[in-house]
Order: C-alpha cells, then structure tokens, then sequence
C-alpha cells in the first residue's frame, strides 16, 4: 500500500475520531467557546474526508495488483 494512502487513512479515522469524541460531549480540541470547537471540528472532519479519498485509494490486494497491471501494460 503506498504511503500516502495511508496517510490519508490515518488521518480521516483521527478526523472521525475527533468527530465522535465531540459528539459524545469530550472537548477533544482545548477550545473554550464551544461554536468554535464545532466549526474546527467539522471543517477538520470534513477536509480530512475529502483528502482521504479523493483519488482512487487502492486498498486491496486485488485494486493494487488491478492497478500495477494497467501501469504494465501501458
């Protein structure tokens, strides 16, 4: 798997995690005024989202021998 899918990955579940924590009333960001906290949450959740998979994320074995085959036959 190359490195920025994982990257990518790990940053989305940290995004969601985030996301979840505020949810359930943790304050995961150390922000007193809580609209603050909600709009940084969601423009990090939503970014981290977007960033993750944008582009076709080969994550099985079957999408990566799929794509290293397509790249060899070119």
């Amino acid at each position: 798997m190359e490195t920025i899918t994982i990257i990518r990955t790990v940053t989305l579940v940290i995004a969601l995690l985030n996301l979840s924590l505020f949810l359930a009333g943790y304050s995961p960001l150390p922000i007193e005024n809580e609209e603050i906290e909600q709009v940084l949450t969601a423009i990090f959740t939503i970014g981290a989202s977007l960033w993750a998979w944008w582009k076709d994320n080969d994550i099985s074995r079957k999408a990566r021998k799929r794509k290293a085959e397509v790249k060899w036959s070119r």
